[in-house]
């Protein structure tokens, strides 16, 4: 069983650790789930830091982009630049279930850090690869990020007005699809690797996770030849579909992808709408979508945003607000579920993440480490592998490994 710094391990995965050598965000929140669920997980970074230390708003030196998205974590630097660092690796190694990592060939092999090197420090080591487009084929090496990728699976092309340009969706989608898929993915090696004794490879790409969530769409051209429009806020399907104005100056969402919520609708604003030719199937609708929204928009205005969504969700109407993040943040369902959690930074306090989306009756996750500074538990970690005070000490002389970064001067 791992050692966790002294904390009694939780969660479904007590006992696994995982090596988290990936940057940015579809390995490292990956690794961050793992660590959620009770795994020993250590972020193993370059005395630069992971790419996404340096990106966001800044608090006392700390960058949020990294704050957001690797708690449940113990940091360890290790340039592996220096021959000094390899052994220590291969210790660490030898001792963790699984690997993730991002890093591009030829740095990859170079390092020490492809499959083949590492399997010899731990013959059933689960290995899990993360690239852009795949680990070969015609885009293999390329450098790609979640909006590339939404260029190249027809994310863009989907997303904005029929009549204007292309929208990205600035949510990074594509590398919290990644990051579920690789999670997973550890997760089936590590049951193979328990009937079989073997370990292996795994290699998932972001273009993949979100041609895998073009199922639909991609599908509908496989089987009919037909390319999917750009509807907007509306729906393909079913109308009405949209986001409409209210009395106080806010929107909501309604949406009534069958007909008894289209009826729902009609009673809960108490109109005859479904009474109307016009409006009385979802084909009709369909053909007259711009006097319906005309219709909704008019009625809406008359009650406030908070009104209107207490009525509607009486009325078992899907409906729902347009939150801002502040909004989101104190959203009392969201709270509800544990998804704004704090937890005790070693140099920011209290700091407020993101919780844990999987809730185990018998064996809950949980929150256990704020995002660790770069290189923080070193030492700690180095002593677990068995490496003597002294011993530490000419591995920091050599360039191998860091200390945690001093605290900044107070402002």
């Amino acid at each position: 069983m791992s050692n966790t710094g002294g904390e009694e391990p939780t969660g479904p995965l007590a006992g696994l650790r995982v090596i988290d050598a990936s940057t940015m965000m579809a390995g490292p929140y990956a690794a961050t789930l793992l660590g959620d669920l009770g795994a020993d997980v250590i972020k193993l970074e370059s005395p630069v830091g992971d790419d996404s230390r340096h990106l966001g708003p800044a608090r006392s030196g700390e960058r949020s982009a990294f704050l957001s998205l690797n708690r449940s974590k113990r940091g360890l630097v290790l340039d592996l630049e220096s021959p000094a660092a390899r052994e220590p690796l291969a210790r660490l190694v030898a001792g963790s279930d699984v690997f993730i990592t991002n890093v591009r060939e030829p740095a990859l092999s170079r390092l020490g850090l492809d499959y083949q090197a590492l399997r010899r420090h731990r013959h059933d080591i689960i290995w899990v690869g993360v690239t852009a487009f795949g680990a070969d084929g015609p885009y293999a090496g390329r450098p790609g990020i979640d909006f590339l990728i939404q260029g190249y699976a027809g994310l863009l092309a989907l997303n904005g007005e029929p009549a204007g340009p292309a929208v990205r969706v600035t949510v990074p989608l594509v590398d919290a699809l990644t990051s579920a898929l690789v999670s997973t993915a550890a997760l089936a090696a590590l049951d193979n690797r328990h009937r079989t004794g073997r370990g292996q490879r795994v290699d998932i790409s972001l273009l993949d996770a979100l041609v895998h969530a073009q199922a639909a769409g991609l599908g509908s051209y496989l089987v009919t030849g037909e390319e999917t429009p750009r509807t907007g806020n509306r729906s393909l399907y079913f109308a009405p579909s949209g986001i409409y104005p209210t009395q106080d100056g806010k929107e909501v969402v309604i949406t009534c992808p069958s007909q008894r919520f289209f009826v729902k609708l009609c009673d809960a604003l108490d109109t005859e709408w479904v009474a109307e030719a016009r409006f009385a199937t979802i084909d009709a609708r369909l053909e007259n979508q711009d006097e319906l929204d005309e219709e909704i928009a008019e009625r809406c205005r008359t009650f406030d945003s908070h009104e209107l969504i207490e009525r509607l969700v009486a009325a078992d109407v899907l409906v729902a607000p347009l939150n801002s993040i502040s909004e989101v943040a104190a959203d009392p369902q969201i709270l509800h579920n544990g998804m704004i959690t704090d937890v005790a930074h070693h140099r920011l306090g209290s700091v407020s993440v993101t919780g844990v989306p999987i809730h185990f009756a018998d064996t809950p996750g949980a929150v256990r480490r704020a995002p660790p500074l770069l290189g923080e538990h070193s030492e700690e970690i180095l002593a677990e592998l068995g490496y003597t005070g002294h011993e530490i000490a000419r591995l920091r002389a050599a360039g191998a490994v860091a200390p945690p970064a001093p605290d900044p001067p107070a402002s």
